[in-house]
């Protein structure tokens, strides 16, 4: 195999383990900062960046993979953060577009497959609500809605682009990936309970989708919002308005809908006034609730309820007029904190909701590819490194970064060479090889902290203790020579 010169070696054996799980498809994000260090591309263009991105995809290519990649995954350069206030900023979009359209001019002759946005919704509630993502602004029941309007518009101003630009001579898509959970209705004859629970779902997925596939922002979001701006004396509605113009420019502005998806949570009604001030939380007038029976996979807010999944994507389905779906993100993180590469639960997890998934394309949902989360352990935003969601664990506490193969990877390339899961006896066959496997790797582990000991000792103190012979001869010799002088 004959790598492009730009990316590292690790990088190479990545794509190896990619080869390994059969994928024919890997997806990545562009770092903003890193292609535009000031955000602007009008002021400075970082060549480097662009060849390590032309080589990775390049890379990806000869090994038969198609590149799907993300344009913006909440790295936004700091510049125009301090100088305009980031998303709070109309002008935003204008810089979002010239970015995309450097993206475009550089990679798109080879990527076609574009995500505009991963997860808005997240990217605007932690960075401009909540203040646990950066920017780490708490500007509650504002500053999100706020954001996610800009987003919108420099979504649209993208896809725009592309498509006045780019399309005919690319034949690339460009679409956005929205990530939900399903909310279900805990009582599913009483009225309240089902409108509480489609309140959830179109503040959570209909939010962004909303606007894109019909216009305007869900009816339900610009009740309840401007209600409760009402009544707490503002004369306009905390959810900022599209023009007529905006909404026709808007509306439409999609190839393909992305979807990302992990849990499920029980939805009724909050029959309580809330005490607290204006909030994206408050705004919504809902509770939600989790079975005590489901499957904890450890994460505070994550549980296994693979029969949501095959609901969202079916609500998807109908709700935005059948459009052709990609699952960007569906995975389960680590369940201890510590070393363990016979992940079962994930196996389990991974299971049941790929089954639903195949349930919902035998519906009629236009599912046209799924990308499991993720590849590799990897920083997971305020979680740091404690939530291991790879299939490969990564020893962060050695320099050289280790991977090594959790039970999962050999199930879940069985799942991809057979398209599917051929019958109850072969998956089980599955699961037990892929458990043989974690004991040998385990010893592998364990057997980590010695080998890097030995090479520290190999790097560090052979050198050292050979340069102290070569000083110590040397100095042996003058005194002999001064002697005989």
């Amino acid at each position: 195999m004959k790598w492009a010169g730009g990316i590292t070696s690790v990088v190479q054996e990545d794509i190896i383990l990619l080869r390994e799980l059969h994928v024919n498809h890997y997806r990545f994000s562009l770092s903003w900062p890193r292609l535009l260090p000031t955000g602007i591309r009008a002021e400075q263009v970082n060549k480097k960046g662009i060849e390590f991105y032309s080589d990775l995809i390049d890379a990806l290519l000869s090994s038969n993979i198609t590149p799907i990649v993300t344009l913006h995954h909440w790295d936004l350069p700091q510049l125009l953060q301090v100088k305009y206030g980031g998303w709070q900023n109309v002008s935003m979009a204008n810089y979002f577009r010239d970015y995309a359209n450097l993206c475009f001019e550089a990679f798109g002759d080879r990527v076609k497959h574009w995500i505009t946005f991963s997860d808005p919704r997240a990217m605007a509630e932690k960075g401009y609500e909540t203040g646990h993502h950066a920017p780490g602004l708490k500007l509650r029941g504002t500053g999100l809605y706020k954001a996610a309007h800009h987003i919108i518009k420099a979504h649209a101003k993208a896809w725009h682009s592309y498509n006045t630009t780019w399309r005919s001579k690319q034949q690339g898509l460009v679409g956005i990936s929205l990530n939900c959970d399903w909310g279900e209705p805990v009582d599913i004859s009483n009225p309240k309970d089902l409108e509480a629970a489609e309140r959830y779902l179109q503040f959570c997925l209909g939010w962004f989708a909303n606007p894109i596939y019909a216009g305007d922002y869900p009816q339900v979001m610009k009740d309840y919002i401007g209600r409760k701006s009402a009544e707490q004396g503002l004369e306009m509605s905390r959810l900022p308005v599209f023009s007529l113009q905006e909404k026709s420019y808007i509306k439409g502005t999609s190839d393909f809908l992305g979807l990302g998806h992990f849990t499920t949570r029980y939805i009724t009604e909050r029959n309580y006034p809330s005490r607290q001030g204006p909030s994206y939380q408050n705004d919504r007038d809902l509770i939600e609730l989790v079975d005590p029976n489901w499957p904890d996979l450890g994460s505070k807010w994550l549980y296994s309820v693979p029969w949501g999944f095959r609901r969202l994507l079916n609500f998807a389905q109908t709700q935005y007029g059948d459009p052709p779906i990609y699952v960007m993100e569906n995975g389960a993180s680590q369940k201890f904190h510590c070393t363990q590469l016979c992940d079962e639960w994930r196996i389990q997890y991974l299971k049941g909701y790929i089954n639903e998934m195949l349930k919902a394309i035998k519906d009629g949902a236009n599912i046209k590819g799924y990308t499991s989360w993720s590849l590799l352990d990897k920083f997971e935003w305020e979680k740091g490194y404690s939530d291991r969601y790879g299939f490969y664990y990564v020893e962060f506490n050695d320099r050289n970064k280790p991977r090594y193969p959790k039970a999962s990877v050999q199930y879940y390339k069985k799942i991809i060479i057979a398209n599917g899961f051929p019958n109850p006896r072969e998956v089980e066959s599955w699961y037990l090889k892929a458990l043989e496997t974690c004991s040998i790797n385990n010893q592998m582990l364990a057997a980590e902290p010695l080998l890097s000991h030995m090479q520290m000792v190999t790097e560090i103190v052979v050198p050292t203790v050979c340069s102290l012979c070569v000083l110590i001869t040397a100095v042996l010799l003058m005194l002999l020579l001064r002697r005989q002088s």
